[in-house]
């Protein structure tokens, strides 16, 4: 299979994988905070990592031993990119969500892809075809249309003004990220660079919840309760496979059409949303899938759609 094909087949299962974990994250959530879920299915990420290098030594031992391919300088980018994009980047995104709640969020979260695409053109000379371009904007407009379009009522708009900024500044480090250690990724293990980022992000993110005032308390989700069976299979599709996933269509493909195709994962959880959690999905939803699916097709096939269209409009 192409590499090219094999990113983007991976990036698309990030963004189904991503759907159906935040049915069981939403499902846990009624019974865990949320910087306390963010912890707990980090460590379980980690651990399944853990298991999965321990897998590999056993069967495969080169895949192991292949992070001696890297030089310390690579693996410390790999380590920065963890704890920008997931202790920094996360923190940011929780406190952005406590003040302008998930329906603004999800507009903001628009701004995603776009982000990824100028990080890739501005690091690394990324360009995509004029109708690759349109491609992305279907794909933005789409996951626009199926969001709620509520401002929380509790909020003055000195505090949503402020929750949008935090809001982009969390998904602009992510974007940033990822991007930034684009060429290590190409070369390097999936389980490897996702195991280093995971690991730095959740030491720097476990420090500050130990400093915090509720530290003790947020460490009882480790503590055996109802809310697990929900937790755990989240924590297995939303951080083990979701963020190999990830990895791997970066690493595979280039950048900006991974993250165009990563953001179709909201149009997938409002429809298993509707599907699982008998969430509306109305007129306005169906709109909105048919739209990004288009420009998912338009971003996946330009390349062809270029070609053909030379060959019938350029005689």
């Amino acid at each position: 299979m192409p590499r090219d094909v094999l990113g983007q087949i991976l990036s698309l299962l990030t963004a189904v994988t991503w759907a159906v974990a935040v049915v069981f994250f939403k499902r846990s959530g009624e019974g865990i905070p949320p910087v306390a879920l963010n912890l707990f299915k980090n460590a379980v990420g980690l651990v399944l990592l853990g298991l999965t290098l321990v897998g590999l030594a056993l069967w495969h031992p080169a895949e192991v031993w292949s992070l001696a391919d890297l030089s310390r300088e690579e693996i410390c980018q790999l380590l920065l990119s963890g704890i920008i994009g997931m202790a920094i980047a996360d923190s940011l995104f929780f406190r952005a969500l406590n003040l302008i709640g998930v329906g603004l969020f999800s507009i903001v979260d628009c701004a995603y892809a776009p982000l990824v695409v100028l990080m890739a053109w501005l690091l690394w000379h990324e360009v995509l075809l004029p109708i690759q371009y349109l491609g992305a904007a279907l794909v933005v407009a789409g996951v626009f249309l199926a969001t709620p379009h509520r401002r929380p009522h509790d909020r003055t708009w000195g505090q949503i003004v402020f929750g949008i900024l935090l809001a982009l500044l969390a998904i602009a480090l992510t974007a940033f990220a990822i991007v930034w250690v684009k060429p290590i990724l190409e070369r390097a293990s999936v389980v490897w660079s996702t195991t280093l980022r995971m690991a730095a992000g959740f030491v720097v993110l476990a420090l500050f919840s130990l400093l915090g005032r509720d530290g003790r308390r947020l460490w009882q989700v480790f503590r055996p309760s109802p809310s697990w069976r929900f937790a755990i299979p989240g924590a297995v599709l939303g951080t083990y496979l979701c963020l190999m996933f990830w990895i791997g269509g970066y690493k595979y493909t280039s950048a900006s059409i991974a993250g165009i195709l990563n953001q179709t994962t909201v149009i997938f959880q409002a429809l298993l949303a509707a599907l699982v959690l008998r969430e509306p999905f109305g007129k306005r939803q169906v709109a909105a899938l048919a739209i990004a699916l288009g420009g998912v097709a338009v971003v996946t096939f330009g390349a062809q759609l270029t070609t053909f269209g030379v060959h019938v409009f350029g005689r």
